[in-house]
């Protein structure tokens, strides 16, 4: 498929590296950029054979199949109304809006228009994600009870991500929409967020926007999302995520610290390493293919197999807009201090019903609270009468 990108900064260039790679089909034949020198640099760099200024003029090219936003957060509305007014199947990088009244606007769009809305969450794509939820809906861990993803960095590379009024706000929609997702998906879903607890302080950076927030989002089923995200970490970008489930425990460290290890005094050193690393002398954690590891190259070839086969891809547009949503009500926690619920006008999933919860049986008359051996060898049983409550144990010597 051809497709024109809007936008030619960091992220269309991560995007673009990834869509010219390992001899893909679907490539970059325009680019539009608000700045006619980014545009004539960045159609140059990849050998496109047009660029443009004018927004209007990439998008309604005849030759377009595809459109790719990468603009500023408070661009995406503009971009995708225009592609459903011209009939073009739209990939739109997070967050989908500013808020979920914005998303909600593309998401109708879209499917009034019948094109296609490719999320692009590239963090749901890594091979160490979809390997993790693999193993999750093969009951590997069991029921999910708490999903923890992090994202942490020094801070943004563009000046429209410290604007509030264009960015929709600070770390909580830049890294939370990763965050949120990331944790939907371990959890479910299917399964309705129901209530959102933040706290969120600007700490490091003179802005009006938060630079560090941590929140829990909780669920219909008892699950518990947390997300913790910040523009003051130093070091460079920390992408970590655990799942906690009934029968097991995953852990992924996706960035940083991801077993590649350099020392370097910097010579010959061309100054980038990896991305939002602050140096390039010392003990380095380069990344052996970031477009890779970022899950860029996955999340490509599901967008476009999702078009070809008529398919909704793993990540759409209605996913942007729960995830702008249950921001939303982690903005006005962090203003309230108390739990502020998920405002969702168009739910697709589940009952939100409250789930019963199975205690597992020992017996007909105990449930068994824990199980486990001891030093000596010796099999030691926590367990519950179902009918007084009474906790005891029961003690199985090692060689009796």
């Amino acid at each position: 498929m051809n497709i024109a990108m809007l936008g030619s900064g960091f992220i269309a260039r991560f995007y673009a590296d990834s869509l010219h790679a390992q001899r893909r089909v679907d490539r970059l034949t325009t680019v539009y950029s608000r700045n006619e020198e980014n545009a004539k640099r960045f159609a140059a760099d990849y050998g496109l054979e047009k660029h443009t200024t004018t927004m209007k003029e990439a998008i309604e090219d005849p030759d377009v199949d595809v459109v790719l936003i990468s603009l500023p957060n408070h661009l995406h509305e503009e971009a995708v109304l225009a592609c459903a007014a011209a009939g073009k199947h739209v990939l739109c990088t997070k967050p989908l809006g500013r808020n979920a009244q914005e998303a909600k606007i593309m998401l109708d769009a879209v499917e009034k228009a019948g094109v296609f809305g490719g999320y692009l969450e590239d963090l749901c794509y890594t091979p160490k994600f979809l390997k993790s939820m693999e193993s999750i809906a093969k009951g590997d861990i069991g029921n999910v009870l708490w999903a923890k993803s992090r994202e942490t960095h020094p801070g943004p590379h563009s000046d429209w991500f410290w604007d509030k009024e264009k960015s929709g706000g600070g770390a909580i929609i830049d890294l939370g929409c990763h965050c949120v997702e990331i944790s939907r998906n371990f959890i479910g879903k299917n399964i309705k967020p129901i209530e959102v607890m933040c706290w969120a302080a600007t700490q490091v950076h003179p802005i009006d926007a938060e630079d560090h927030a941590i929140g829990l989002v909780k669920y219909a089923n008892g699950a518990i999302g947390q997300f913790e995200v910040s523009w003051t970490f130093r070091g460079g970008m920390d992408l970590r995520d655990e799942v906690m489930g009934t029968e097991g425990t995953i852990w992924v460290n996706s960035f940083l610290r991801t077993g590649f290890e350099m020392f370097t005094t910097g010579k010959g050193n061309d100054g980038y390493v990896a991305e939002k690393a602050e140096s390039n002398t010392g003990w380095l954690f380069p990344v052996g293919d970031e477009s890779h590891e970022l899950g860029y190259p996955h999340m490509f070839t599901d967008m476009f197999n999702a078009i070809e086969e008529k398919r909704q891809p793993l990540e759409n547009f209605y996913d942007g807009y729960v995830v702008n949503a249950i921001l939303d009500a982690a903005f006005l926690s962090a203003e309230s201090k108390t739990w502020e619920p998920v405002v969702l006008e168009d739910w697709r999933g589940d009952d939100p019903t409250t789930s019963e919860k199975q205690w597992a049986s020992y017996d007909a008359d105990h449930f068994i609270i824990k199980e486990e051996v001891l030093p000596n060898g010796d099999k030691k049983l926590i367990l519950k009468h179902k009918e007084s409550g009474k906790i005891t144990q029961k003690v199985t010597q090692a060689n009796g």
